[in-house]
């Protein structure tokens, strides 16, 4: 699926409240055996908005890479089930309408979180997000890391994957989703050969 406006964006951005990446998990709760818990705190609504609150945050003119923050679980949506496939295939949806970098970034996120896991294995991970490095390719070889550090992206996708990781807040009041519009719209019509923003 190919997005094509950014109404078509808001509203799967908006089908994502009460949707979870683990719809068996709805909620953080401790392994049975003990350990890290399994499943997310909030849906994939009010992570996509703390997310993108944190990236703006700290990195106020950075729109797009905001914008990768918003949207970098909308695969979750369009193949349920696929954690494997999700951002490849949210890269995929949202590159004519906001872009290659944006694309590039979501796609570039389990790279970041596999090469994370790599560097730093003693780094704390959401429960959810434990397991994916070993879901999505496990640790990188020495080979897949240099790769990864010659990427021209490689910084900004750290940046969205330890963003991701922190926005798992219950409660957290991230701002609403009607203020994204504008944003998505500045960036799609920078970026989109046909400039969609209906």
């Amino acid at each position: 699926m190919e997005l094509r406006s950014v109404e078509e964006l808001m509203d799967l951005l908006y089908a994502c409240r009460g949707a979870w990446d683990t719809p068996d998990l709805p909620r953080s709760r401790p392994r049975p055996s003990g350990g890290i818990p399994v499943g997310d705190p909030v849906d994939l609504h009010d992570h996509a908005l703390q997310t993108a609150a944190l990236l703006r945050r700290g990195r106020p003119s950075d729109k797009e890479l905001q914008v990768a923050g918003l949207v970098h679980d909308i695969g979750h949506l369009l193949r349920p089930g696929d954690d494997a496939g999700h951002a490849d295939r949210a890269a995929d949806a949202i590159r004519g309408l906001l872009g290659e970098r944006v694309s590039r970034l979501v796609r570039l996120r389990v790279a970041a979180e596999r090469y994370l896991a790599t560097t730093s294995p003693g780094r704390g991970l959401s429960g959810q997000s434990a397991p994916a490095p070993r879901v999505q390719g496990g640790a990188m070889t020495p080979a897949e890391a240099a790769w990864f550090e010659r990427e021209p992206l490689a910084e900004d996708a750290i940046t969205l994957r330890q963003a991701d990781d922190a926005a798992r807040v219950a409660g957290l009041d991230a701002g609403v989703l009607e203020d994204w519009r504008t944003v998505l719209e500045l960036v799609a019509t920078q970026h989109s050969p046909l400039g969609a923003v209906d």
